[in-house]
């Protein structure tokens, strides 16, 4: 097949991509609930358009997912193609040259909130198909779709839908367009995500906050009793104190550290980018490995007491800090958010409480085994179409899909998107390579035939 169809309907499509990204899809706040819903409903039509079958809008306890499919390739694979049509706020909004929901072409590049992560990528594997059922008329995979609308907030209804459609969710493998590559030239897949766990820390040392000076010296105090707790967390030389953390972690192969460390950033480049005067963190670890193949603690975030201007001298009844974990594979988020419980536990002076509350979003780390068929198929597709042979990315980051594959269906996850990291993902003024928009249709449309070959 050739892509003259796909030459012939590229201002179509980018007038699609313009029309997309018009809709503000914030899932994190609740007054774009209808706006979220609006682009589910696109998102479907869209898939309509493109001869996909049985599309519909599902409720979950949160925002809706889309689904569809096409399933006439009799004794052919099936194929489960997975994105989302949420995107994260666009503040700050003064940081913007342009208005994040009106889309501005500059450049051939496109700019607008979601136009990398990911709506420019949601619309790859369907104009693949599009392609295939306009040209050919039927599809060498059978196809399913399930676009989200939280990803962005950890995907905390995507677990129960799941469970409730495994039957309709069920396929041979599934293929992400929620990915990227380091640079714009050199293609590349995501082989393996960590996985992420997150909990509230909540202490508590009085019915209100009290006057300093008529009790102070006397009672105890949240804020420095949260202190205590977190700073027990960590070890001094950066390794994390909680009993158990890391006892699931496998150790890497000496090839996987070595391949990391060839392509990960020198010490010098990765302090410059991050903005430190220095590395820090677990000790025997290079900054690739402890991004990429170790698990972390952090604290994102903690407050209690005045925050004002100025001093008010109270004692903070209150204090409350968010911890999160980025796991690696063999760690599950359940397990280590218990293990943080019972530290916490151990670890809070006698004299407040102290509550550990599990946050939304749990994700499951995720490998992609090295012999899996699906690789190879993204290799052809990606050399037939770039003449180039694409990387196997270790990302530091987490997809919660990838985990949940595989946990409740067995089904394991290719990962290929057409994002560039430079392209501002969650920042402001991001934007989307037209040029990468076009090869990504191109690429993905092959990409149907190579797991027809390799999968069948």
């Amino acid at each position: 097949m050739d892509f003259s169809y796909i030459t012939d309907n590229q201002k179509r499509f980018i007038d699609e991509l313009t029309e997309f990204l018009r809709i503000p899809s914030i899932s994190t706040l609740p007054e774009y609930k209808e706006s979220v819903q609006q682009a589910a409903e696109w998102t479907a039509s869209r898939l309509q358009y493109a001869g996909i079958e049985n599309v519909k809008v599902m409720e979950t306890n949160g925002h809706p997912i889309v689904y569809g499919d096409w399933l006439h390739a009799e004794g052919a694979p099936t194929v489960l193609f997975y994105g989302h049509y949420d995107v994260q706020p666009a503040e700050p909004l003064d940081l913007w040259n342009s208005q994040p929901f009106e889309p501005v072409i500059e450049n051939e590049r496109i700019y607008a909130r979601g136009a990398t992560d990911m709506k420019a990528n949601v619309l790859l594997p369907v104009i693949a198909c599009e392609t295939w059922l306009k040209d050919a008329k039927t599809l060498p995979v059978n196809v399913k779709f399930l676009f989200e609308g939280e990803e962005e907030i950890g995907s905390p209804s995507l677990a129960g839908f799941m469970e409730e459609n495994k039957d309709m969710l069920r396929a041979d493998t599934a293929i992400s367009a929620d990915s990227g590559r380091i640079e714009e030239e050199k293609p590349a897949s995501m082989v393996s995500l960590r996985g992420l766990a997150g909990v509230q820390i909540d202490v508590r040392s009085a019915r209100g906050d009290l006057h300093s000076g008529l009790y102070g010296g006397a009672v105890p105090n949240s804020a420095q009793a949260l202190a205590r707790i977190l700073d027990s967390l960590k070890h001094e030389d950066g390794t994390v104190a909680v009993e158990g953390f890391y006892d699931d972690v496998v150790e890497r192969r000496d090839e996987e550290k070595e391949t990391i460390n060839a392509t990960f950033s020198s010490n010098d480049t990765f302090q410059q980018n991050a903005g430190v005067d220095r590395v820090y963190g677990e000790p025997g670890y290079t900054p690739g490995e402890q991004t990429l193949i170790r698990p972390t603690l952090d604290i994102n975030g903690l407050w209690g007491g005045y925050q004002g201007i100025g001093v008010k001298t109270v004692i903070p009844a209150e204090s409350h800090a968010k911890v999160t974990c980025r796991l690696v594979p063999d760690q599950n988020p359940e397990q280590i958010i218990d293990l943080i419980r019972q530290h916490v536990e151990r670890h809070t002076p006698e004299e407040v409480e102290a509550f550990v509350i599990p946050l939304e979003g749990k994700a499951y780390p995720y490998m992609l085994p090295e012999t899996h068929p699906g690789l190879k198929a993204v290799e052809e597709a990606v050399q037939h179409v770039e003449e180039k042979t694409p990387a196997q990315l270790r990302i530091g980051g987490s997809i919660p899909i990838t985990g949940l594959l595989q946990q409740l269906l067995d089904v394991h996850t290719i990962q290929l998107g057409y994002s560039v990291f430079d392209e501002g993902m969650h920042a402001p003024n991001e934007f989307y390579r037209i040029s990468q928009f076009e090869k990504g249709q191109k690429v993905y449309t092959r990409l149907l035939k190579e797991l027809e070959a390799y999968l069948g």
